[in-house]
């Protein structure tokens, strides 16, 4: 069964200066929610803290098991000689682990039939497009099979075709009952696909329906939050 996400009084801080400042929310299980704010809000850390990538300064996080976390796909080496199959495959990782082989290669290329790469189990990820090498993370989460997931700009920078792709793929998980977080820049994607959505800008602005969140005083408060934090200021000596 897919936990409730909760987040309490969550503070993440990099060098002791706070990246996310006293965030409280709450995921249903099998909710589907939208993370979004100005650049530099701490959307990132907080997905990342939430994956146990980082550890709080303060505060909890309850319902976190078992989360499949996409990063930015500018953060990953696409360098490294894998294959489309091998990338995949590392979604069982936390099945296999680390002395075992992942010899699974039927289920690396159902998974990625279903993103659309049927035929790509052997080419080499350093020849993928853009679109292709996001269609290959999203077959590694589909391994993965957790009930939480965790999506940080999961279509920056990709084609109209392999967005509408990728969202049947998210359309099917919150069928399954899955939980899902996504970061997310585009607010018309947003107010289409997402009936909840957290505004951060360091601080949790607002959290609840898609369209009461993000009205026009909402996100003119994100906007001068943003512009007023002090990255060099003390580190926070407020009460828990």
């Amino acid at each position: 069964m897919t936990p409730e996400l909760v987040v309490r009084n969550l503070t993440v801080t990099h060098g002791r200066h706070p990246a996310v400042h006293h965030a409280s929310f709450r995921l249903a299980p099998g909710g589907k929610m939208a993370v979004v704010g100005p650049n530099g809000a701490g959307k990132s850390t907080l997905l990342r803290a939430i994956a146990g990538l980082h550890p709080p300064a303060e505060g909890r996080i309850e319902g976190a098991g078992r989360v499949a976390l996409l990063p930015q796909s500018g953060d990953l080496d696409r360098g490294f000689p894998l294959t489309c199959r091998d990338a995949a495959l590392f979604g069982l990782w936390s099945e296999a682990g680390a002395f075992r082989p992942l010899a699974a290669p039927e289920r690396a290329e159902q998974a990625l039939a279903a993103v659309g790469l049927s035929g790509f189990a052997r080419r080499p990820v350093g020849s993928l497009s853009a679109g292709q090498f996001q269609r290959v993370l999203f077959a590694r989460l589909l391994l993965q099979d957790a009930p939480v997931i965790l999506l940080d700009e999961p279509f920056n920078a990709l084609d109209a075709r392999t967005v509408e792709d990728l969202l049947g793929v998210l359309r099917r998980w919150h069928g399954e009952g899955r939980s899902i977080l996504a970061v997310l820049h585009d607010l018309d994607l947003v107010r289409r696909e997402f009936p909840e959505t957290l505004l951060l800008a360091r601080e949790v602005i607002a959290c609840g329906p898609t369209a009461q969140v993000l009205s026009a005083e909402n996100r003119l408060r994100a906007r001068m939050m943003a512009e007023a934090w002090a990255e060099h200021a003390a580190p926070c000596a407020r009460a828990a």
